[in-house]
């Protein structure tokens, strides 16, 4: 179902997941991971041998505590709630808690395979969810459509403090309304009965079959959130110290920033988990492969890409990998977010403003010898705004911006950006001093030492880069700067999870708050407009309006792919029943998760 994750991340490395391994213990096609061809004198890994799952044959122990260890060097927010959350780090630890209700087959369309099941009437513009009876809350509470139908009155309310009031949202019928004050129901909202609801949207297109077009993809708990106001949510316990769940596991207690403990479900609609506990802690990047190699963790998230030699010969882990629905890129600052209104506006004078400058900034950028030199082949330079594992949608002949500083020289000449005084570095076309201010999020050395890679790139065409702030910045108030539009950054290193549902609206239309450049122009609107439109019902034709899009983003510069990744995740040798694969990942499945040992096993080498 539809995740919006953001990864507001530094640099390469803190760009987020992925590091990978050869060895491992085989998959259902494969026998683990190998080192493929030498670049640089360095092993590259070969992505396509990476397995999938953790085979292990062990005889299982009752119950049990599985550890997981979540890499980050910043405290969790510990927002628990999937209509006001805003980073990967918590929808990483909601995942063992969580309340979708629509599962994905293939090609990442919703399946009926979970509590919800979607009904479409495209000509009538509706849609029918009906959820199943008998299911409860993790506090004994029954689940009835009131819980789907709530979180549509969340984002909706006129004191919403999340990110999700966009232009997707504001699809439905009356949410519109609802949100300015002028209708007390959403009127596009109409419950049926205590188990079905019906929709009625503005336009219905493919979107909607991957969680698009404003359809909501999670329930929430009316009765435990219902007489709290809105505006206070996001600060209440019910969110974030004891959310109720139909997930197979309920936060018991939080540290806060710094773990989670989790008790098995005893409500969960797929029975009890096999296991009695999940305890989540923060591992610090630098203390993460030491603390893989000793056995403290039975499963990693977002382990850096660019550790990968230091666990890559830990005999007592499987690693996973599996292509990445997400992206990282360069961002440019051209506007602002106006708050009252709920739009994004360019500035027409913005500092970034000059589509030359920017195309500039991205062929002086040398990707590839970043992640031929810190990636072992796990991110490749990003040609595209779509990952390629939405293959129906990626454009493949889009060639991006390699590498070519004489190029982005020309380009910088061009538009009147030259060393008028000798110093090494242009000036603006006004003959001023020209600064960049660049934002990544702080990480670790090797991290530091891939931002100051491309602030030389940069050097070598002219262009001056200095961090925002002097250094690089702690991860919450790294997001909170650039959600702001803080005036001390021109430009910065992201990335996006795209979550299952490859429309780009949610990111880059004219409501869409993440749109974080804040770009807007009628041709956008309309080619976003055009990808999820009626006539996109034709597969054709939006697989053609994808490309232009694509085409248009990369043409203007204002948002720049820089890495494709691949997501590795590694597991101790102890876990039983765990798989990555899109189709039958084990956390749509938690409850068959079983330990074979009483303690994580340790590496012997």
């Amino acid at each position: 179902m539809k995740k919006r994750k953001w990864f507001l991340l530094s640099l390469v490395c803190a760009l987020m997941l992925a590091l990978a391994a050869c060895g491992g213990s085989g998959s259902d096609t494969k026998e683990g991971a190998k080192e493929g061809g030498k670049e640089n004198g360095k092993e590259k890994v070969d992505k396509s041998l990476l397995p999938i799952e953790a085979k292990n044959d062990g005889e299982p122990i009752k119950g049990g505590t599985l550890k997981v260890g979540l890499v980050t060097d910043t405290p969790f927010q510990g927002i628990f709630n999937w209509e006001l959350y805003e980073d990967n780090y918590d929808a990483e630890i909601m995942n063992y808690a969580s309340n979708s209700i629509f599962p994905t087959k293939e090609d990442f369309l919703i399946s009926d395979n979970g509590l919800g099941k979607l009904k479409v009437d495209a000509a009538a513009k509706k849609a029918t969810v009906t959820i199943k009876e008998g299911v409860k809350w993790s506090d004994g509470e029954p689940f009835t459509i009131d819980d789907v139908i709530f979180p549509y009155y969340i984002i909706a309310d006129k004191d919403y403090t999340g990110v999700r009031f966009d232009s997707d949202f504001q699809n439905i019928v009356g949410t519109k309304e609802y949100h300015s004050g002028k209708a007390k129901e959403i009127s596009g909202i109409k419950k049926v009965d205590d188990y079905t609801m019906e929709i009625s949207f503005k336009k219905i297109s493919p979107a909607i079959y991957s969680g698009g077009d404003g359809l909501w993809g999670y329930a929430a708990p009316k009765h435990q959130l219902k007489d709290i106001k809105i505006k206070d949510l996001v600060k209440s316990d019910a969110v974030r110290k004891t959310p109720a769940t139909l997930g197979a596991f309920v936060v018991d207690k939080v540290v806060n920033g710094e773990s989670v403990q989790f008790v098995a479900n005893e409500n969960y609609w797929k029975g009890r988990p096999k296991l009695d506990k999940v305890v989540l802690e923060v591992v610090p990047s630098a203390s993460a492969a030491a603390a893989i190699k000793a056995g403290k963790y039975d499963v990693i998230s977002e382990y850096k890409a660019n550790d990968y030699q230091a666990i890559k010969d830990f005999d007592n882990i499987d690693i996973l990998g599996r292509d990445e629905l997400a992206y990282s890129y360069l961002g440019f600052k051209l506007g602002k977010y106006d708050t009252k209104k709920g739009i994004n506006v360019t500035d027409p004078n913005a500092k970034m403003g000059d589509v030359k400058l920017r195309q500039a900034i991205a062929y002086a950028m040398d990707i590839e010898q970043v992640t031929e030199a810190y990636y072992d082949g796990l991110r490749t330079r990003a040609n595209s705004l779509i990952p390629p594992v939405f293959q129906s949608f990626y454009n493949d002949s889009l060639k991006g911006y390699n590498y070519d500083p004489e190029k982005a020289k020309k380009l910088l000449d061009e538009a009147g950006y030259k060393d008028t005084n000798k110093d090494g570095y242009r000036e603006d076309p006004k003959g001023k001093e020209f600064t960049i201010k660049i934002a990544t999020m702080a990480g670790s050395d090797k991290d530091a030492k891939i931002d100051q890679f491309y602030i030389q790139n940069w050097k070598d065409v002219g262009l001056k880069v200095e961090y925002t702030t002097g250094r690089p910045i702690e991860f919450n108030s790294f997001y909170d700067k650039v959600q702001a539009d803080d005036k001390e950054i021109d430009m910065f290193m992201a990335a996006w999870g795209t979550g299952t549902n490859p429309s780009p609206m949610g990111l880059y239309s004219k409501e869409a708050q993440f749109n974080f450049s804040r770009t807007v122009s009628d041709e956008l609107t309309t080619l976003l407009n055009d990808i999820d439109s009626e006539a996109a019902m034709d597969p054709k034709y939006r697989g053609e309006a994808f490309a232009k899009w694509q085409n248009y983003m990369s043409e203007q510069a204002t948002t720049i792919p820089t890495y494709f990744r691949t997501e590795i995740i590694p597991v101790n040798k102890r876990v039983k029943n765990w798989n990555i694969d899109y189709l039958h990942a084990t956390m749509d499945d938690l409850q068959n998760v079983e330990l074979t040992a009483d303690e994580p096993v340790k590496s012997t080498k």
